[in-house]
C-alpha cells in the first residue's frame, strides 16, 4: 500500500471536510474603490498590463525556473483574457526553445517551463509541443539522475513541489498513463515525509533548515527563535497543489491527500498574513521582515481564491484573507505594469528588496492570482 493511500486512512468517515479550516473572520466591508479592484474587466486590463511589461523586460534564460513560475501566469493571463497578444507570444516562446526543457532532465527547475508547453498542447494538438517533455519525464522516471544520488530524493527542496509536480500530472493526464501520476505520487511524498512539519503544517526549504550533524546538531531558527518557515517556498508549494488538483480527476485515490495538504497549509497561512494582507518573507517572524513580500503572497492567494472557488475552503474563512490579500497585491502594480515588492532570487527569506524590487515569478505569481479572484462571486 502506497504512503499516500496509508496517509489517507486518519481521513476517512468525512473528517476530511472539515480539516484545516481557521476560526472564520467577519467579512471585510469594501469600499466603492476597493469593489471596483474586483470587477473582472479591472482585473484583465491589471492582468494585460503587468504581462506587457514583464515581457518586454526579459531577464533570464527563457527555460530557467524563473520562466517556468511565470509563464504559468502568462498562460493563466491568456485563459482570463484570451488576448491574441499574449498567445502569439506563448507560441513564439515555445518556438524559439523548440518546446524543450532545460538541461537537467532530473531537476525540477529545468522542467517547469514544461507545464507551459503542455498547457498549449491542450489548445494546439500538435505533438512537436509535447515530445521532449515526454522524453524527459520518461528519462526521469527510468534513470535515476545525480539529484536523487546526491541528496536521497528527487524533490529535495520544497519550491520543487510547483516545478515539477504538475508536469507529471499533466503529462499522465493528456496520455492517459496513469504511471506519471504515480511516480509523481512517490516523489512528492518523499518530500512531504522530509520537508513537511506536522506541527506548524507549513514545508521547511530544504533538510539543512532541519536538525542534523551538518547543522552541529541545531535548527536553523530566526532572531525571534522561531524556526525559519519561508513565504515563498510555500507559497509555490500552495500554487503546485492548485495545479495538481486542476488536473487529478474527483475519484483519484489520492487527490484527498492534497487537499488536505492545502487545506492545513491555509489554515496555517491565514492566521501568518500580514494587516496590510501580505505575508513576509518569514513566515514566523514578520517583525524583523517589514516589507510584504509579492511572490509569495500572490501564490498564497491564488490557492486560497481556488480553494473558495472550488468549494475545498471555507468561504466565510478565507474569503476576507482573500480580498485583503489582493487589495494589497493590487497595490504593488506600478502604472507601467512592474509587479513590484518581490525578494530577489535566494533559498532563504531576505531583507533586501523593495517597491522597485522585481522578478519574473512575482509577476507569475501576480498573474495566477489575478486569475482565481476575478472568478470569486462577491456580494
Amino acid at each position: 500500500m502506497s504512503f499516500l493511500v496509508r496517509a489517507l486512512r486518519p481521513l476517512t468517515c468525512g473528517l476530511l471536510l472539515t480539516l484545516g479550516l481557521a476560526p472564520s473572520a467577519p467579512a471585510q466591508t469594501l469600499t466603492k474603490a476597493d469593489q471596483a479592484v474586483f470587477k473582472p474587466k479591472y482585473i484583465k486590463k491589471q492582468m494585460l498590463k503587468a504581462t506587457q511589461w514583464q515581457l518586454a523586460h526579459p531577464k533570464h534564460k527563457v527555460t530557467d525556473w524563473t520562466n517556468g513560475a511565470f509563464y504559468s501566469g502568462v498562460f493563466a493571463a491568456y485563459q482570463a483574457t484570451k488576448s491574441r497578444l499574449i498567445l502569439d507570444s506563448l507560441m513564439a516562446m515555445g518556438t524559439r526553445t523548440q518546446w524543450r526543457p532545460d538541461r537537467r532532465y532530473d531537476h525540477a527547475d529545468d522542467i517547469a517551463i514544461c507545464q507551459t508547453y503542455l498547457n498549449l498542447y491542450r489548445l494546439k494538438k500538435d505533438r512537436r509541443m509535447l515530445e521532449p517533455t515526454l522524453a524527459v519525464v520518461e528519462k526521469l522516471r527510468t534513470v535515476p539522475g545525480p539529484e536523487v544520488q546526491h541528496n536521497g530524493i528527487t524533490w529535495w527542496w520544497c519550491d520543487a513541489l510547483f516545478m515539477g509536480p504538475p508536469v507529471l500530472v499533466k503529462l499522465g493526464m493528456l496520455e492517459n498513463q496513469p504511471q506519471y501520476l504515480s511516480f509523481s505520487d512517490t516523489l512528492y511524498a518523499q518530500t512531504y515525509r522530509r520537508l513537511y512539519n506536522q506541527q506548524q503544517h507549513l514545508f521547511t526549504r530544504d533538510a539543512s533548515y532541519l536538525w542534523n550533524v551538518a547543522n552541529e546538531g541545531k535548527t536553523k531558527k530566526e532572531s525571534n527563535g522561531q524556526p525559519i518557515f519561508w513565504s515563498r517556498g510555500n507559497g509555490w508549494v500552495m500554487g503546485g497543489l492548485v495545479q495538481i488538483l486542476q488536473e487529478l480527476p474527483p475519484n483519484h485515490p489520492t487527490r484527498p491527500f492534497y487537499i488536505n495538504i492545502l487545506r492545513e497549509m491555509s489554515a496555517s497561512l491565514v492566521r501568518l498574513q500580514q494587516p496590510d494582507g501580505l505575508w513576509r518573507s518569514s513566515l514566523l517572524d514578520p517583525a524583523a521582515y517589514p516589507g510584504g513580500e509579492t511572490s509569495g503572497s500572490g501564490f498564497d492567494t491564488y490557492a486560497m481564491a481556488w480553494g473558495i472557488n472550488n468549494g475545498i475552503l471555507d468561504r466565510a474563512t478565507y474569503l476576507p484573507a482573500v480580498q485583503k490579500a489582493w487589495l494589497a497585491l493590487d497595490k504593488v502594480v506600478g502604472a507601467d505594469g512592474k509587479v513590484g515588492w518581490v525578494q530577489p532570487i535566494g533559498a532563504d527569506p531576505r531583507r533586501d528588496f523593495s517597491a522597485d524590487s522585481w522578478e519574473v515569478y512575482g509577476t507569475g505569481a501576480y498573474l495566477l492570482a489575478g486569475s482565481e479572484v476575478m472568478k470569486l462571486k462577491l456580494k
